[in-house]
Formats: structure tokens, sequence, C-alpha cells
């Protein structure tokens, strides 16, 4: 043990509070994120009085790390004074905050070398955990509180900016979302002359597919006879200590991709994948299993990664395509639309076959030129805001990499 590292287990204790009255309804999971998020899991039937309670700054981890790749669940509550979390969870708090800050702790958690540690450490025959008592063996640098707090300050600021950036992103969005709206959903796109087609008494025609008019001439097709679809669904590669990353479902931002909770896949399964899903800038990613309908629209070149469930649609073939089928994809629409078609019965998916056989219009040339010179702003400026979001990502990453020289 380095001199200034302290053992874990002399500042946190288990807690092992049920919810024994059934006074707290808010269910939430520990992602591999390491955040707390609403559970998707089935309750219906379940005794939730045997739910642990876990409360605003306590600490709960998932145990079980054989189904993570090298991502270790552990998150603290911030957001509510309490909630529930299955009795799988541990729950623990720290003992005295002027000696250790919850605060400091979690970053020693979002660490790739604690995720690492905790794998190495974890053991079994079926399932691999990372027990208590291992976790309680876990050794870091405790400097004084006023260090933690600067380090934690120093975190904090660039969190806030990542989220201020993103709140710019999700306006952008809407934005975009509603002259989409206006074009492709009420018809108002411009007519020759510059006016809004429908107002203006452009012709309409019903179509029996979709049980209401859409302007003539216009065709719906399935979306794979416009551009190509695909998807990665494949056996999970071993993870390794060097390679490509593999981005999975969870791993899907609306304009970026959380590489902090991915692993590393080597170079021949890297090849392997890609031969079937190769990624490029300007395609459309959608989750597939889980949390179905998640959207990453892939805006950058240097891209490295493989994927698993992951559906691919392939826009970066067809550019032009590209920002008309997101915002169709992201609509209100699609998403119900997804909804009612999830099949699974313990776990919601969608097939290949069902993301080749959405309906989309088969809009003309030049309304989709017409189209995208409206929205460039927003596009563009969704693209500089998530360049600077990854460029904070990564002086994050070295902040807590620098942690251990404390």
């Amino acid at each position: 043990m380095k001199s200034n590292y302290k053992r874990l287990g002399d500042f946190i204790q288990e807690i092992n509070i049920r919810n024994s009255d059934l006074k707290v309804d808010r269910l939430l999971g520990v992602s591999i994120r390491k955040v707390l998020i609403p559970s998707i899991a089935n309750t219906i039937g379940t005794d939730m009085s045997k739910y642990k309670v876990v409360k605003r700054r306590q600490f709960a981890y998932g145990p079980v790390t054989s189904r993570n790749g090298d991502k270790i669940s552990v998150a603290i509550l911030y957001e509510f004074d309490n909630a529930i979390i299955s009795q799988s969870y541990k729950v623990f708090e720290v003992i005295n905050e002027k000696e250790l800050l919850p605060e400091y702790l979690m970053m020693w958690f979002r660490r790739p070398e604690f995720d690492r540690y905790a794998r190495y450490m974890s053991h079994g025959s079926t399932r691999e955990t990372f027990d208590w008592d291992e976790l309680c063996e876990v050794e870091l640098p405790v400097p004084s509180p006023a260090k933690q707090q600067a380090i934690v300050d120093e975190y904090n600021v660039i969190t806030r900016r990542i989220s201020i950036l993103e709140q710019l992103n999700a306006k952008l969005e809407e934005t975009a979302q509603t002259i989409y709206k206006h074009w492709f959903v009420d018809f108002e796109f411009p007519d020759e002359e510059g006016n809004p087609y429908k107002s203006s008494g452009g012709k309409m025609v019903w179509n029996e597919e979709l049980g209401k008019d859409v302007p003539v001439g216009w065709e719906v097709k399935m979306i794979s006879e416009i551009i190509p679809v695909k998807d990665g669904t494949h056996d999970s590669p071993r993870p390794q200590r060097k390679g490509h990353p593999l981005v999975t479902s969870t791993h899907l931002n609306r304009f970026s991709i959380d590489f902090s909770s991915t692993y590393l896949i080597s170079e021949m399964d890297y090849r392997q994948i890609n031969r079937r899903s190769e990624v490029h800038e300007n395609d459309i990613l959608i989750s597939m299993i889980g949390t179905v309908g998640s959207f990453c629209f892939v805006q950058y070149s240097d891209i490295d990664f493989a994927i698993k469930n992951v559906g691919l649609f392939k826009t970066s073939l067809a550019p032009q395509l590209a920002r008309y089928i997101f915002l169709y994809m992201t609509s209100n629409y699609i998403r119900n639309y997804i909804n009612s078609n999830l099949s699974g019965s313990t776990q919601s998916y969608i097939t290949l076959t069902f993301l080749r056989n959405i309906p989309i219009y088969k809009v003309s040339k030049n309304i989709l030129i017409r189209f995208n010179q409206v929205i460039n702003s927003q596009f563009n400026n969704i693209q500089f805001n998530t360049t600077e979001i990854q460029n904070l990502l990564k002086l994050r990453r070295v902040i807590l990499s620098k942690m251990h020289l404390l």
C-alpha cells in the first residue's frame, strides 16, 4: 500500500434497510454507466417490501461482475431523498464525511483502474462476484478534505459545462424536429412558389397503408428499400486489456457514444464484426434490446468501435438522406410505432426484420435539398457542441487518471 493510500473499509459501512412499510416506490437500478436509473424490471406480483432502501448520498453496487464486461455497476444517489433497489444490490455509505467525501469516492469508482482491479479480484465458478469484503480491501488516496473538495469542484465544473452543452443540443434538436413536423407531418413544405404546400391547396391523396392523406406523388417505401439496414447481433467477444471499444445499446447518446463504460475487444473480433456491420460517419444507430429505441447520429469520422445489439442504418451511403431519416426515426410517430411492436416477455427487443420494414416517405431530391438547407444550422451547431463535449470528457478522464497522485 502506498503511504498515502488507505483501506476503503475503514471509511464505509454497509446499510441494509428494507422497504418493509412500502413507503418508498421509486425503483431504480444501477447501470454500468455508474448512475442510478429507473428500473425496467417487470415487478408485477413482486413483494416490494423486501427491496432495499437507498438514501441521498448513499451508494449502491452490484456484486455480480461477470455480466458487465470490464465494468462495475456502482453509483451514488444524488437526485432523490430515497429510492428502492433490488435486494441483489449492496447499499453502503461513508461513515464520516469530514474524512472522506462521497463525491470524491464516486470519482474513484469512475476510474478504469478501479474497474480493472474489481474484475481481477472477482471470483466464482458459475458467476463472478466482487463481494463486500473485497470492496472493503480497495485502497485509495485519502488526502485532506480540502484537497478532496478541490478535485471534486474541478470535476464538477467540467460536468456542468457538459450538461449545458447537452441541453443546448436538446433545444437545437427540438427546433429541427419542429421544422421536420411542419414539412413532413403537416405537409407544409414550400411548394414551387415558396408557399406552404397543404394550406395553399396542394393536392393530397388517400394512402391506405398510412390511413391518411399524403401529397400526390409521394410513395411509402420500406426503409430498407432506400438505404441498407444492418445489425450488430452476435456473440459477446471476450474483453481485452487493449483493443477496440464494443458499443452496445446502453452506450448510445443522441449525438455521441459513452465510451467510458464500454469494454475493449481484440483486433480479430473487431474485424470480424465489422465485416457485417461497420459504422461510418453519418450512420444512424438504434438500440435493439433493453431500452429499445435509443438513437445515435454518428457525426464524427474517427471511428474505431464495433457494435453489438445495435441496429445500423447506413445513411453514410446517402448523406443527403441522413438528417431527414434521423429526424423521422426520432419522431413521436416512430417512438409509438416501435413501442407497439416490441417483442420479448422478460426483456424487450426488436428484430432486424422489423427495422428493415419500417415505412417511410420517399421524398424527392429537390425537397431534401431545401430541407437540408433549412436545418443545416441546427445540425452544424449540434456537431460543434458535441465536439466540445468530447473534448471535455477527455479532460474529465485526465482528472480521474491523476487521482492516484494525490
